[in-house]
């Protein structure tokens, strides 16, 4: 089992943390905007968005802003309850970093794992728990299957570039194909072998996130909002939701309402 002590959101360009070695604890941190350094084990590391760093508990480590630059990242501190784990990073005695191709996939955990302690609903450490698991074992199944190249990253970058312009419509896998000059069903297959999802899962998860900004800020009704995303059945976009964010939209409704 694992214990989370520990997880918040850093913010700004004005930031500096250090930490000491402790047994069983890790330091999880994943950057989601800008860059910030990190000096483990005497070596300098700077880390932009994408990049995951866990850092096991007997390591000492400090990081700092970069003068100028503002970051965003995710971060969780938490500890093995039991010396035996069936995660092989968790038994690494030195520092992972590593640039995730599934960075939306943990990332989503970890935004998840966020909400649970800020709002803390029944059984939220149980939850978070299991949210950190999945993350780490999504980590680790990216780490099995070995380094992802530079170039794959590349293309998986150009097709996400190319969605995020796109997503309200259908993207098909002959599009993709033709943004990075190759066969449709190896796009979709390096789409999937280094993010983590399908194409079809990724595009819906895009459109979940414009989906709540628009329930929480936005005066439009539903099914105004499923119909600007692309979902001509209301009920259809109801269950994509209810999925990908585990509550209902009509939930962000009644908190906007009781906010006015």
């Amino acid at each position: 089992m694992l214990a989370i002590s520990d997880v918040h959101q850093d913010n700004g360009a004005d930031w500096y943390e250090e930490g000491e070695g402790r047994k069983l604890s890790f330091h999880l941190l994943l950057v989601t905007y800008g860059k910030c350094v990190y000096w483990v084990n005497e070596e300098k590391a700077i880390l932009e968005k994408g990049d995951l760093l866990l850092i096991p508990g007997h390591i000492a480590y400090y990081g700092k802003s970069i003068p100028t630059l503002v970051h965003t990242k995710y971060v969780i501190n938490f500890r093995k309850t039991a010396s035996e784990c069936a995660l092989p990073i968790l038994q690494l005695r030195e520092p992972l970093r590593v640039r995730l191709g599934c960075f939306e996939v943990v990332q989503e955990r970890l935004r998840a794992i966020l909400t649970q302690y800020k709002e803390r609903p029944s059984y939220f450490e149980l939850m978070a728990q299991s949210l950190l698991v999945e993350a780490l074992i999504y980590i680790n199944q990216e780490r099995d299957r070995g380094t992802i190249p530079s170039e794959k990253h590349r293309r998986v970058d150009s097709m996400k570039q190319y969605i995020s312009t796109h997503y309200r419509e259908r993207v098909t896998k002959e599009e993709l194909g033709d943004v990075i000059n190759t066969t449709p069903n190896y796009a979709a297959t390096l789409f999937k072998t280094v993010t983590g999802q399908t194409i079809s899962e990724y595009v819906h998860n895009q459109r979940m996130k414009t989906a709540i900004y628009m329930l929480t800020e936005s005066q439009l009704m539903i099914s105004e909002i499923a119909d600007y995303l692309g979902y001509n059945d209301v009920s259809y976009f109801y269950r994509i939701f209810k999925r990908s964010t585990g509550r209902s939209p009509s939930d962000f409704l009644h908190e906007r309402s009781s906010t006015e």
